[in-house]
C-alpha cells in the first residue's frame, strides 16, 4: 500500500525517474521554458523551486546542493549567478505551468513550464 507516500512515480523505477527529473530540471534551468506533460511538470516544479531557494544564499554549500541535482556546471552557475539573484525578493513560486492542450499521439495533457 502507498499510504501517505508523497510524489509521483511517473510509471518508472527509482533510478530512471530520478534521471528524468534531474534532466528536466536542468532543461528548465538552462532554457527557462520547456514543453512537457502535466504530470512531469508538476513533479519537477518543487525540485527546481528548492534549487532556486537554496541558491539564494550563494555559499559553497548551496553550490554543492545545486550541483548534486542538475547535470553540468553551466546549469549550476546559472542558478547561482542569474536565477537566484533575479528572485531574491520573492518568497517562492518561481515557476508557472501553462496548459497547451493534448498531444496528438496519445492524448497526454501538454503544458509549458517557465519561470515567472
Amino acid at each position: 500500500m502507498r499510504h501517505r507516500k508523497s510524489g509521483k512515480t511517473l510509471d518508472r523505477k527509482k533510478g530512471p525517474r530520478e534521471a528524468l527529473l534531474r534532466s528536466l530540471a536542468t532543461s528548465v534551468i538552462l532554457y527557462e521554458k520547456v514543453q512537457t506533460t502535466k504530470a512531469k511538470a508538476k513533479a519537477v516544479r518543487p525540485l527546481v523551486e528548492r534549487l532556486i531557494t537554496a541558491g539564494k544564499t550563494g555559499t559553497v554549500t548551496a553550490r554543492r546542493r545545486v550541483a548534486r541535482v542538475v547535470y553540468g556546471d553551466n546549469a549550476t552557475k546559472k542558478v547561482l549567478e542569474e536565477l537566484s539573484p533575479r528572485y531574491k525578493d520573492r518568497k517562492g513560486g518561481y515557476l508557472r505551468i501553462t496548459p497547451l492542450g493534448h498531444r496528438q499521439g496519445d492524448g497526454a495533457e501538454m503544458v509549458q513550464i517557465e519561470f515567472v
